[in-house]
């Protein structure tokens, strides 16, 4: 592409999601954020003016009549549908904060209008541009697991939400939750890896505050072959970490475990279990906004989609339908 061409970025939420990814994207040498939206004046006012005095406003509305190619979108679920559904119709491509809605049904529409104006539509699920998770697929392709048995995916937080995130809908029943939240990283990742899930069972462990998200997980499920697949999830437990996150396969010749991101795990049957060496990441950020970037170009580029979205949400869906 023209190494001219700047792609203006409009940013619909500038909470702790939204402002992190405003920086990733003036970061990076192809794309630019001209504009930014806010329900809280404020914030918004004070960091526009950080960022140089661009445009700012409190409505989305407002937003969509500015000169920007991509809106990105990292206001909270229930949010996604109408404010999606409205960019797409102002004819600006979209990167949508994950998981893309709040029902299933929200998500179908979202697919189908997305299909229709035929604008690049994509959803936060950036695991795939990581190293470690690179370096995992690489072994899994040299046949370093052989036949897999089994995929185990366990999420442990002390206290949910997070410290970082503390904001008035994350540890909401409506559209919180480490489910939606954090799983739907992994689901995504799964889907990449193996294909869809299938036969999906769930027992969550609610408190007794209806609006209050869930407190514990225990789910399984498929792969199209029949290898099971297992969830463990668990908060308000024991413990200083903020989270513990694991992604174990085990094959019948090794197993991989990818462990808070930032760590591969590995061992051959009858040897050694032990954290496998993996080159730094430069950036995965910049392997991100350069793919949208190249799609918004009409350039190769590997993105996800609303239509994966769309996967992921089925499966989120039926693992929040509790049975217990």
């Amino acid at each position: 592409m023209n190494d001219n061409k700047i792609v203006k970025v409009g940013v619909i939420g500038v909470g702790a999601i939204g402002k992190g990814m405003t920086e990733v994207f003036n970061e990076h040498r192809h794309t630019k954020v001209t504009a930014i939206c806010d329900v809280a004046q404020d914030i918004v006012e004070k960091k526009a003016k950080d960022l140089g005095g661009i445009y700012w406003t409190t409505n989305y509305k407002e937003l969509l009549e500015q000169d920007v190619d991509l809106v990105y979108v990292a206001v909270p679920p229930a949010l996604h549908y109408s404010i999606v559904m409205d960019i797409l119709d102002s004819g600006k491509h979209v990167l949508c904060e994950k998981p893309l809605a709040n029902s299933l049904e929200e998500a179908g529409e979202m697919v189908k209008k997305a299909e229709i104006t035929g604008l690049v539509n994509a959803v936060h699920y950036p695991l795939s541009y990581i190293n470690n998770i690179k370096a995992l697929s690489q072994r899994m392709e040299e046949g370093y697991l052989g036949k897999v048995r089994r995929v185990e995916l366990e999420m442990r937080f002390p206290q949910w939400p997070r410290k970082w995130q503390q904001n008035n809908w994350i540890a909401t029943r409506k559209q919180g939750g480490f489910v939606f939240e954090v799983a739907g990283h992994f689901i995504q990742l799964i889907h990449q890896l193996f294909g869809r899930l299938t036969d999906i069972e769930s027992i969550m462990e609610l408190p007794e505050d209806p609006t209050a998200c869930e407190t514990g997980i225990i789910a399984q499920m498929k792969l199209e072959d029949g290898t099971p697949v297992l969830v463990n999830g668990i908060s308000q437990i024991a413990g200083e970490q903020e989270q513990s996150i694991s992604l174990t396969i085990y094959g019948t010749k090794g197993t991989l475990a990818l462990v808070d991101l930032d760590k591969l795990y590995g061992g051959k049957v009858g040897e050694a279990y032990k954290e496998l060496p993996v080159s730094k990441d430069k950036s995965f950020w910049d392997e991100f906004i350069q793919n949208l970037v190249n799609a918004i170009n009409g350039e190769s580029a590997e993105i996800i989609d609303f239509y994966q979205g769309y996967e992921v949400q089925k499966v989120l869906e039926s693992l929040r339908k509790t049975n217990y």
